[in-house]
């Protein structure tokens, strides 16, 4: 499922436009993604959490040429499902 499929599937269950489900759902992506640039972990009950968290700085191999290369550290997103999420699955 894709971003299109799923503003499809939103306004046919809360019978909006696809105008109104669009924003919502870019909404919501915007809104996330600007707590996670902030710092701060989002908890969707029954659905999971989303945070940050950083990886170290790591050795890695250039897969071309085989030579060694530093990997710098950087912050990246993480999704943790919830129990429900998981049961359901």
């Amino acid at each position: 499922m894709n971003k299109a499929d799923l503003v499809d599937k939103i306004s046919q269950q809360a019978s909006i436009t696809k105008v109104q489900a669009t924003t919502a759902v870019e909404t919501l992506l915007a809104e996330v993604a600007k707590a996670l640039r902030s710092g701060e972990k989002i908890t969707l009950m029954g659905f999971g959490t989303f945070s940050v968290s950083r990886r170290a700085a790591r050795k890695g191999r250039n897969p071309k040429t085989g030579e060694a290369i530093r990997i710098r550290a950087k912050k990246v997103a993480r999704f943790r499902p919830s129990q429900d999420l998981n049961a359901r699955l």
